[in-house]
């Protein structure tokens, strides 16, 4: 059985170690064996129905156990519910941490239970999270390059060594797929960061001993880590919190979009994998799992009205044209980082004069690609409403797309690894950044050097004023501003549309610092 092990790490498979070879040849699953009827397992493994029986019943009775519902039900047949409370008495240690973390448990009793944040070390930027970075859930920080994803993660390295309400007094681990932690950069935020030089002495104070680092280079060595050699060191050590940077690098390596559905559903399974074995890892031990995601430019036909246009294929006997009475268009824009907004174009059949241009030879070659089979003219459905196209959708799980006033100049990201990726995270923070422009003046003047008593051939000033402008001024990047969007989490309500309630912050030599802008008077004082 390939999946008991994950399904119930505490099962006791000693006791029925002769089955389970038999069990695991013949691919037979935890869902198999619950769903599947007695004699149909028999018959594929060759195994005795009673001993056969007494294993899905203690398979059952285990994942009651596990799940805090009591017993399975008063079933005398046999025995068996003696049985099967005999077998929960004889083993109350092996359940007891799992009765302790059961889903079964009132609205006072989850309200009772403690509440653990990792603080990102600034008081701004911790008033959004409600506290910081919550344990128990997978947690994701997505962005372009160079907003911010790095040293947001190594700050939090750093304070959940710290003790209560800051931290958590407990180590962390660090994966990267991409490159080795940079100890420089963490070096340096424990030296500058104020919050550190604030600490009492008897406060222990972070250090870049506990926390342990490794590289994944491909998918296969990332596999094997996070499955077995990750639970031990978080036994071990009693790790705090988990950093994978980044989540989406190997999988965009091993799995490429070009090369069929088939592919893009092996991927899919292996993210669910991944965001099961993560879950377990946050809610056994109660510790905070946080990973960065990369993100991809969005692309809409929306710029190129015929980059979405289609035309069904219509078959008619002897005859490849489309009749004159009738065209299709396609309306609405679909983007091509979404699969399946594909499926959810509308169709619209809009009649026309028979006197019109007749059509080209292209146009009776052109065919429409879908999995599901075309139906025919007389039996189109209703076209589907933009509303539950995926285009649409997605601007509220995203974090781009959803301000109506600033989506159309700006250019749309969307984070990578799809919707699947999106259903395995509790929490999404978005980070944006935007340059902020400054002016450039070039004065090369005879007049103007002789004013000013220079001897050199040119005098460059900067400043801000963007009304002052010549034909001699030139705009540069000053800066770059940063801004950190919750896109939706389980224990703060996500911010406004587009930068609306957004945190802006800068990255500073002592890691993040949350910005306070005071509004100019004049008419540029709004960003």
């Amino acid at each position: 059985m390939t999946d008991l092990s994950q399904v119930l790490p505490d099962f006791p498979v000693a006791q029925y170690a002769r089955l389970l070879p038999t069990i695991e040849k013949n691919r037979l699953t935890v869902t198999d064996l619950l769903t599947l009827e007695l004699t149909e397992i028999g018959k594929r493994t060759q195994l005795p129905l009673l001993d056969v029986k007494r294993l899905c019943n203690a398979i059952l009775a285990a994942l009651h156990a596990d799940l805090g519902v009591g017993a399975a039900g008063n079933d005398d047949e046999n025995g068996k519910g003696k049985r099967k409370q005999n077998q929960n008495e004889s083993q109350p240690e092996k359940h007891a941490s799992i009765g302790r973390t059961s889903l079964r448990q009132t609205g006072t009793e989850l309200l009772a239970r403690p509440w653990h944040t990792i603080s990102t070390l600034d008081a701004s930027v911790d008033t959004a999270l409600a506290g910081g970075v919550p344990t128990g859930y997978i947690t994701e920080i997505t962005g372009e390059s160079g907003a911010g994803k790095t040293q947001f993660l190594l700050t939090l390295l750093l304070s959940v060594q710290l003790p209560p309400p800051h931290g958590l007094g407990r180590p962390a681990l660090y994966i990267s797929t991409e490159a080795a932690l940079s100890t420089k950069r963490l070096s340096q935020i424990l030296a500058q960061n104020p919050f550190f030089r604030t600490l009492d002495a008897d406060t222990p104070k972070p250090s870049l001993d506990r926390v342990i680092s490794t590289v994944t280079p491909d998918l296969e060595s990332q596999d094997h880590i996070l499955t077995y050699q990750v639970p031990v060191e978080v036994s071990r050590r009693n790790i705090g919190l988990i950093v994978l940077d980044s989540v989406a690098a190997n999988y965009r390596a091993e799995f490429e979009r070009g090369s069929g559905g088939s592919n893009m559903a092996a991927r899919s399974a292996e993210l669910v994998r991944l965001g099961h074995l993560l879950r377990e890892l946050a809610r056994k031990h109660d510790l905070a799992v946080v990973v960065a995601n990369q993100v991809a430019d969005r692309f809409t036909s929306s710029s190129n009205p015929f980059a979405s246009s289609i035309t069904p294929a219509i078959k008619n006997s002897g005859n490849t044209r489309p009749p004159d009475s009738v065209s299709y268009r396609n309306l609405g824009p679909i983007s091509q980082e979404s699969p399946l907004a594909s499926r959810s174009r509308n169709v619209n059949i809009h009649p026309i004069s028979t006197n019109d241009a007749e059509p080209t030879s292209s146009m009776a070659d052109i065919v429409v690609r879908s999995s599901m089979p075309e139906p025919s003219p007389e039996d189109a459905t209703p076209a589907v409403p933009a509303a539950l196209a995926l285009d649409h959708q997605q601007r509220w799980f995203t974090g781009w797309g959803d301000d109506p006033y600033h989506h159309y100049h700006e250019t749309l990201k969307t984070p990578s690894l799809g919707l699947v990726w999106t259903t395995q995270i509790a929490a999404r923070i978005a980070l944006f950044r935007r340059p902020a422009y400054g002016r450039k003046v070039v004065v090369d003047d005879e007049d103007n050097r002789n004013q000013a008593g220079t001897t050199s051939s040119e005098n460059t000033t900067t400043y801000d004023d963007e009304y002052d402008v010549n034909e001699n001024v030139g705009p540069y990047i000053k800066s770059w501003r940063r801004w950190m969007k919750i896109v939706f989490a389980p224990h703060v309500p996500g911010t406004g549309p587009g930068l609306e309630g957004a945190i802006e912050f800068e990255v500073v030599a002592g890691g993040l610092k949350g910005v306070e802008r005071k509004k100019k008077g004049n008419k540029r004082g709004k960003v």
